[in-house]
């Protein structure tokens, strides 16, 4: 389904976007696997990953609450004079506070990684898109919180619906240039950050899907996927869902 493609993809280390780099090099897209640090696990992965599925997957390693390092990273891809295909930024952070208790230092660092981060990043892959000359697609990870609100969560539902409203706009700025830009909106899905919350909320949330329970990395990783490939190439400025059918 992506055989050929080289694509760039943020916050691999775990979570979804550990699904999403499995997925993506399993159905053979050649990637530049982001994280913020490097550990022995995430090593192995990628190596055995380019291994089992004859891909190249490239680790690449930056902090994006460094524009410098973001800087580095893009210099490092652009070395490797792969022409590029598409960028996934699916890196995030979430400091939850109720509205009364946010501090001045959680909206910075929650926009800097949620929002200012993937933009600089999404600017130094463009160049590389255009430079080349690529029909591509890049995709944003939004949340249902960007669209419905979330008590405790008014910096990191305003983060993500930053991402929106960028999207749209570069999807109006970018389409000429073959280029897609889209966002997906997880909902409650299985990963380290859901394991963290309430069980109870958990319990509330489920009750008003359609399909009760929690969505798996992997579904997410499937949108992903379907976003990146040849069979969504008409498809540019929207908003997905994967959320179980949330009411």
């Amino acid at each position: 389904m992506l055989t050929g493609k080289n694509i760039v993809v943020t916050g691999c280390l775990q979570g979804i976007g550990k699904e999403t780099l499995i997925k993506f090099a399993q159905n053979g897209a050649n990637v530049f696997a982001c994280a913020y640090q490097e550990t022995d696990e995430f090593v192995e992965l990628c190596k055995r990953l380019s291994e089992d599925n004859k891909v190249q997957i490239i680790p690449i390693y930056f902090d994006m609450m460094d524009n410098a390092s973001i800087k580095e990273a893009a210099k490092a891809i652009q070395k490797s004079k792969m022409e590029i295909h598409g960028l996934v930024n699916i890196a995030g952070i979430n400091r939850d506070a109720l509205f009364n208790m946010i501090t001045y230092q959680d909206m910075l660092d929650t926009f800097q990684v949620n929002f200012f981060a993937q933009i600089i990043l999404s600017q130094y892959i463009v160049k590389l898109m255009q430079r080349y000359k690529t029909a591509g697609s890049i995709v944003f990870t939004s949340s249902i919180t960007a669209l419905d609100g979330n008590a405790g969560q008014v910096t990191y539902g305003a983060s993500k619906a930053a991402l929106i409203g960028a999207m749209r706009s570069m999807a109006l700025e970018l389409g000429p240039s073959g280029i897609r830009v889209n966002a997906v909106c997880p909902g409650f899905i299985k990963t380290p950050m859901t394991e963290k919350l309430d069980p109870n909320v958990i319990e509330k949330k489920i009750k008003t899907m359609e399909i009760p329970r929690l969505g798996e990395a992997s579904e997410v990783a499937d949108t992903f996927m379907y976003l990146m490939s040849d069979l969504s190439t008409h498809i540019s400025g929207q908003v997905i869902r994967v959320d179980g059918g949330i009411r």
